[in-house]
Order: C-alpha cells, then sequence, then structure tokens
C-alpha cells in the first residue's frame, strides 16, 4: 500500500463518529453480559491457546531485517506493529497430554516451515523479548522514529501499513509515545518504538465464564514470580542509552524486563494509565465494564452481520486497545467457539520453543490448580502481587516476594514460594490427565532455571558484564551477546531448551 493510500485510509479512520461507536458498544455489552448467563461462554473443559511473537534479523550480520509482507502471507504469519515482526497464533486445544501436545507441534511446523522460506530471502525469525542490533546502515533511533506527513496525517516509515496503528500517532488520547527506562530515553511522533519487544502471550479458557473473576485474581497473584522465571529483554540498542551514563551504572541499574517499561512509557496517558497491572474483578460483569469504560483510542464502525463474532464487534475492537498485562477475553468467531479466557501478557519470548510451551503449560497448570484447590493466596493483598510483578520486571529471580502460602503463612521465602509454584503447576496438569514423566517435560526445565539462578535476561546481562569487565566496549559487547544468543537459537530454537545452554 503506497503512502497516499494509506493516509487516504487513516484519515477516514479518524472522521469515525465516537458518540455513534460507543452507542454500539454499550448495545453490544448488554447483549453480551446476555449471552454469558445463558452459558454460551461457558466450555466444558479449560483450554489453553498462544500468541508468539518474532523478530526478523538479516541471516548473515544478526542485525534487524524487514520481513516483506509478501513473505509473511506465504508462511501464514500475522503482521504485527513494525515491519520487521512477525506473529504466529495457534488453535486452541484442550489443556491435557494431548492439547499441549498439539500446541508444541503446531509451533514447530510452522516454525520450520517458515525458517525455511526466510532463509531462501536471508532472512531469520528470532524469538526474543527485544531487538538490540539495528538494520544494516541504518540507527536504531532513526528506525524507530522515521515518519513522514501526509495531508497533516503523521506516517510511520517502518510500521505495518495497519491504518489502525498508525492512527494512533494522529489521535489525542494522552499517550506520550515517548522510551522512558533506566538510563534510556527517546522522543518519537508515533508508536513505532514499541515494536522494540516481541512477547509471547498464553491463553488459559476458563469452562464456567462466571468463574473467571476467581481465576483472574490467581493469575495476578502468580504473575510477577512467573515472570521472574521468563525475563529476557535487559538490554535496549546500546545507542539508545543517555550519553552521559556509564555502562556500570547502566549494568547496576538495568531492568532484567525491559519489555514493561516499554509498553508502558510510550502508550500510557499520565492521568489514566491503559498499560498496567490490573485490578481485581468480582464478576464477569465488572470485567466487562471496565473493558468499556476504558478510554478508547481508535474507534471503528464495523457493518452488521449475522455472523456470531460480529454481535460484539465494537467491543472486541475495544478490547483490542485494553492493554492491562493481565486481561480477560470474550470472544468467538462461531458461537459453539465462544469463550471466556485470561490472557497473560506480560512474558517476552523466549529462547526456544520448549520454553515456550513450558511457560504456558506452568501458566494454565497453576490457574488450574490453585483455583480447584481454593489456595489462599487469593487473599494475597492485591497491592503485594503488583509490587511482586514489577520486582519481576526490575530483578528477575533476584527480587524478592510476597506469598502466601497453602497453610495461609504469608511468606517471603523463595525457596518456599518456588516449591509452592512448581508443586501446584505439577498438581493442575495432573488433574488434566498428565503423567509424571508428561509433566516432568513442561516444569523441569523451569526448576532447572530456578536452581540455577539464571534466566534468558541473567544469560545475556551475565555476558555482556564479562566482557565489559575484560575491556570489550559496551556496544561490541551487547552485539556479540546478540549474535552468540541468536547462534545458539538456531541449533535449538525448535527442539531444544535455554537450560542446554547452561
Amino acid at each position: 500500500m503506497s503512502t497516499p493510500d494509506l493516509a487516504d485510509r487513516v484519515a477516514e479512520l479518524l472522521s469515525v463518529d465516537h458518540d455513534e461507536f460507543m452507542a454500539r458498544v454499550e448495545r453490544e455489552t448488554e447483549w453480551l453480559k446476555a449471552e454469558i448467563r445463558d452459558g454460551t461462554f461457558d466450555n466444558p473443559q479449560g483450554i489453553v491457546g498462544l500468541e508468539y511473537e518474532f523478530y526478523g534479523v538479516d541471516d548473515e550480520t544478526d542485525a534487524l531485517k524487514r520481513v516483506p509482507r509478501r513473505l509473511l502471507e506465504y508462511i501464514g504469519f500475522e503482521k504485527e506493529l513494525g515491519l520487521h515482526n512477525a506473529e504466529m497464533q495457534t488453535t486452541p486445544q484442550p489443556l491435557s497430554t494431548y492439547g499441549l501436545a498439539a500446541q508444541e507441534a503446531e509451533v514447530q511446523a510452522r516454525l520450520d516451515a517458515a525458517l525455511r522460506e526466510t532463509k531462501s530471502s536471508g532472512i531469520r525469525l528470532v524469538s526474543d523479548g527485544m531487538w538490540t542490533i539495528p538494520p544494516v546502515g541504518e540507527s536504531a533511533t532513526g528506525y524507530l522514529t522515521g515518519s513522514v506527513l501526509d495531508n497533516d496525517i503523521r506516517i510511520a516509515t517502518n510500521m505495518s501499513g495497519s491504518e489502525r496503528y498508525h492512527a494512533m500517532a494522529n489521535v489525542e488520547f494522552g499517550a506520550e509515545l515517548s522510551l522512558d527506562a533506566p538510563h534510556v530515553t527517546l522522543s518519537a511522533d508515533t508508536v513505532m518504538s514499541e515494536s522494540l519487544i516481541t512477547s509471547v502471550q498464553p491463553h488459559y479458557q476458563v469452562s464456567h465464564a462466571p468463574d473467571l473473576p476467581t481465576y483472574f485474581q490467581y493469575a495476578l497473584r502468580i504473575a510477577g514470580p512467573l515472570l521472574a522465571l521468563g525475563v529476557n529483554s535487559p538490554f535496549f540498542p546500546p545507542e539508545l542509552y543517555n550519553d552521559d551514563v556509564d555502562v556500570q551504572t547502566i549494568l547496576d541499574d538495568g531492568w532484567m524486563e525491559n519489555r514493561i517499561a516499554v509498553f508502558e512509557s510510550i502508550l500510557n496517558p499520565p492521568q489514566q494509565p491503559k498499560v498496567c497491572f490490573p485490578e481485581d474483578i468480582d464478576s464477569v460483569e465488572m470485567a466487562i465494564d471496565r473493558i468499556v469504560d476504558d478510554r478508547t483510542v481508535v474507534p471503528m464502525l464495523f457493518d452488521g452481520s449475522d455472523r456470531f463474532g460480529d454481535q460484539f464487534a465494537h467491543f472486541r475492537h475495544k478490547h483490542g486497545t485494553y492493554w492491562r498485562w493481565v486481561r480477560p477475553v470474550f470472544d468467538g468467531p462461531t458461537k459453539s467457539h465462544a469463550n471466556a479466557r485470561i490472557e497473560f501478557r506480560p512474558l517476552p519470548g523466549q529462547p526456544t520453543v520448549r520454553d515456550v510451551i513450558c511457560l504456558q503449560a506452568m501458566y494454565a497448570g497453576l490457574l488450574e490448580s490453585l483455583a480447584k484447590r481454593e489456595h489462599p493466596v487469593k487473599q494475597l493483598p492485591w497491592d503485594a502481587s503488583e509490587e511482586n510483578f514489577y520486582t519481576a520486571a526490575r530483578n528477575g529471580l533476584s527480587g524478592s516476594f510476597q506469598w502466601l502460602t497453602a497453610d495461609g503463612v504469608e511468606t517471603t521465602d523463595k525457596a518456599t514460594i518456588y516449591e509452592e509454584l512448581f508443586d501446584y503447576a505439577r498438581d493442575g496438569l495432573s488433574l488434566r490427565g498428565l503423567t509424571r514423566r508428561e509433566i516432568d517435560r513442561y516444569i523441569a526445565p523451569l526448576e532447572e532455571r530456578y536452581q540455577k539462578g539464571v534466566t534468558p535476561a541473567r544469560w545475556k546481562h551475565d555476558r555482556v558484564r564479562n566482557a565489559v569487565d575484560s575491556g570489550t566496549p559496551f556496544v561490541e559487547a551487547v552485539w556479540e551477546m546478540q549474535t552468540e544468543y541468536i547462534e545458539r537459537q538456531e541449533q535449538t530454537l525448535i527442539e531444544g531448551r535455554f537450560v542446554d545452554w547452561l
């Protein structure tokens, strides 16, 4: 799509009547609540799914590389924010031996085929939390901030051709569009800086939609400790660090999971945060109302049809910018596939497919067990859960967390916390019919991360610090680390595990 065509489509989108959009949202909301009361969104069992983001790099230099749209369509991946991004969504499966195996096999099969095709174009898809090497001959700043004005419409140069993405730079919803992280600042005119980061987002569909608030509360309580196991974005592209800060300060003060700071600082209005750790919900109706009450960014109007999903198309569109780190989702292309689920959004991309599925299994197993066993951690104060979350983002497994044990005892003892987390994840998977051996396949690699105290972020951080301590310049140290990460991943992405790197 040419820039003028895109600008025209953005301008058309910006002319949408907000009041009419909200009137349709409110009508659909009443219909949605009635369908939930009627049991339409119930399922006979827990179901899992996954969204998995990648970025493209040059197969020879490991520098960021744009993925041609025709290639993206050919390999069956979805476009994401940046031209370098690609996204895969798995087919939802029952939480069971065969369901989890199907999740892994689908990712492996599709990714293996995609890698074969992208290689012929000199591109490799990377599973990671943040890229650090800009495209050859370009700066990270220029790539992220480049934009043009076309008839007063701001168009980001390296953003996908979705008018919704570009419209965000042309509406006043209060976001600063500027990156603010420890010793990093970057001002921009669009949301393109958010394309620094890539994530994996496991989903858990609850079997009985009215029970979603209980599962949601448990998801918030495990968010911090689970994120701490998966952190994987400790470094920005080196040029983005402020000139007046020394390398040791960068290494000492940097977060283990910078995705959190990136997403929040770029897209949050100062007074009404949209990207944040969400509060507990007391009912499904409250969950729906919070989505409706959230500030609309870019309204759109849709033509009606008899298709089930179109009955609440405006509500689902509004949900698209309800950017909470853990969020309820109400969806379904058909009535028989209608579902209420909890999307877990904090996790970065991981070194291997197995690691992604391990985190998905642990997340689902914990929700399954904690809710069914009525674990008292549900009573952990919300403030403590929020603090756990941001502690995990800053410090990974080195952080200190708060917890309520199965006996209702408050503790900050990390060994006790993670012993319970692993035990209850195992129990949840056992409740869904997995054997001990099958459970070990998913949980043991994460236990080994904890026991060794090494996450992907710590692996990266240690390599950069060791190189700097040996006299390597910081920029070179980060690039060497990134190259080693990509090279190791090339050998292990489809069938290996991160712990095999250690």
